[in-house]
């Protein structure tokens, strides 16, 4: 068979369901072998829709997301498709052609050094020379992207490479290694701080549904019974209802969130990596508290801040250790006292719809079954903030890249991994252009996703900072010349509605929802809406800004 032919085998040994792409002259001859294939390829309309419908797959289903490209701006409109996952830990291998490997270094056409651009937004990258590379180098690209923390694995294959004839070798036998048991002595000093601490607080960031030890951290938390804060991607991870859930933290963070953490003794960090957007200025944060961090990347431990106990390895088996009650009833009352007196007030004045209510009711009226796929901006803050989520898939957003564009394309993996869910995408007026050409793969494949569009006329996020920090100085912000949406969705085959006002908030999420096919429902609010509450630049997150609601 041709090399082209091995990589089709090997995508089906690895049990692909999916791959997203969109060919080219040097991925021909691995299309070619496409027509043969068990698998399912999704056709989108830009490759970095490619790559972000891989990502939002991988998060949805728990597997590898795999995405084609074909050599030069092919491939390089992966890329920040492949940066998103890398910063997210979400594995995906992306699989692109490349020109033969005679041409290679004599600025051919299409030809891109992929290995160099992507070098610091892999995990690995393989640049086979012969066929017979293919034989290790794909199952190992699988091997790397899932083992430990997850992460994005780039395989180029040279166009000579697919052509060339081989012979399909026995299938590979070596298996994942399992992540490593903590240290014992780690293990036995955590235990001292628990017991020693009277205001802790539980850390939780995206490693633990990653980790698969979403179990094992319920019962930590039921066991010692210490109050939770969560990371944008750690969302979820905790029941959003949970009695202990303070919600998020950081710069849009709750305020029972930032406060408890700022007054804690200790942080229980798990699974995640002290990201400035959580932490804000970092030598103010949490100022009394000792560390506590355990997360499978060494790389981790320690980057940011000192921890007073690092716990590498296997999370289920160090939450498993650490299990028992610990007596902090008059802080846990404490901060759950605050968390109701600082329980959001939806009734906001006047007759524009508001935000935040209209999303509280969009998690109100949805199923246990539905999975949100955000964009990036005000909208993606007011999703984190009152939209509740019982498992960490259901919540799909772009934490450490803040990537423009990605909702719809996550959404449509996401819908590939578990069609018996319902998909909603919420986006905003900018990053719904990001990737709209995408409506035509809801189209073609007849995916049934559902689309919030909050349409306030302005890049929100970046209106709001210019007001606040800019003295008002607004430059480039400036929305309003959008096309009609909901013409645009019809173009592309999907129905849709538009709503002004309060009094048809009811009536557009019920059309929403109840729609059997994509339909996309724009929302219309006022221009000068701001997300609060807001840490601002530089400051501790006790110093949070909160402004009147509009």
């Amino acid at each position: 068979m041709r090399g082209a032919d091995f990589v089709v085998k090997a995508l089906e040994r690895e049990g692909v369901d999916f791959v997203f792409g969109y060919p080219g002259g040097a991925i021909m001859p691995v299309y070619d072998a496409l027509v043969e294939a068990k698998f399912k390829h999704v056709l989108v309309r830009h490759e970095q829709g490619a790559a972000l419908a891989a990502d939002g797959y991988a998060r949805a289903s728990g597997k590898v997301g795999v995405c084609l490209a074909t050599s030069g701006p092919g491939a390089t409109n992966l890329v920040t498709g492949i940066a998103n996952a890398f910063m997210d830990s979400v594995p995906i291998v992306a699989i692109t052609g490349q020109v033969p490997t005679h041409y290679m270094g004599t600025d051919a056409f299409q030809e891109t050094d992929m290995l160099g651009v992507t070098m610091s937004i892999v995990k690995h990258s393989f640049l086979p020379r012969s066929p017979e590379d293919l034989f290790w180098m794909l199952p190992e690209a699988f091997r790397v992207a899932r083992s430990g923390r997850p992460g994005p694995v780039l395989i180029d294959i040279p166009k000579d490479v697919q052509l060339a004839m081989i012979t399909m070798p026995e299938a590979p036998t070596e298996q994942d290694k399992a992540d490593a048991s903590p240290d014992p002595a780690a293990l036995a000093a955590a235990v001292e701080l628990l017991e020693e601490s009277e205001q802790p607080i539980i850390y939780a960031g995206g490693g633990i549904g990653m980790a698969g030890a979403l179990d094992a951290f319920r019962e930590f938390v039921e066991a010692t019974r210490i109050p939770v804060v969560t990371t944008l991607k750690g969302i979820g991870s905790l029941d959003g209802q949970h009695e202990l859930n303070l919600g998020m933290l950081g710069m849009h963070g709750l305020k029972a969130a930032n406060l408890a953490v700022q007054e804690s003794d200790l942080l229980i960090v798990i699974g995640a990596r002290l990201d400035d957007r959580a932490t804000g200025k970092l030598d103010t944060f949490a100022p009394r508290a000792k560390l506590i961090h355990l997360d499978i990347d060494p790389a981790e431990l320690g980057k940011l801040r000192r921890p007073a106990v690092a716990v590498r390895g296997n999370l289920t088996e160090s939450l498993n250790a650490l299990r028992a009650p610990i007596a902090i009833r008059n802080w846990r009352t404490r901060c759950l006292t605050r968390k109701a007196e600082t329980a959001w007030d939806y009734n906001a004045p006047g007759e524009d719809i508001y935000a935040p209510r209209l999303l509280r009711l969009l998690t109100e009226r949805s199923g246990p079954k539905t999975i949100i796929s955000c964009d990036v901006g005000q909208h993606q803050m007011w999703v984190a903030q009152h939209c509740n989520f019982t498992e960490p898939y259901q919540h799909l957003t772009s934490g450490g890249l803040g990537t423009m564009g990605y909702g719809l394309p996550a959404a449509i993996g996401a819908w590939l991994a578990r069609p018996d869910h319902e998909v909603i995408v919420v986006s905003g007026d900018g990053s719904i252009m990001m990737n709209i050409q995408e409506l035509a793969t809801l189209n073609r494949y007849g995916i049934p996703i559902k689309i919030l569009l909050l349409d306030n006329s302005h890049l929100g996020l970046v209106r709001q900072w210019q007001e606040l920090f800019f003295e008002e100085r607004f430059s480039e912000v400036d929305l309003s010349d959008n096309p009609e949406f909901i013409q645009v969705a019809e173009a592309f085959g999907i129905r849709g509605m538009k709503i002004e006002h309060k009094h048809q908030e009811e009536e557009g999420l019920e059309a929403l929802l109840q729609a059997k096919g994509p339909f996309f429902l724009h929302v219309a609010i006022h221009p000068e809406t701001s997300v609060w509450p807001l840490v601002p630049p530089g400051k501790s997150n006790a110093d949070m800004m909160e402004g009147a609601k509009s």
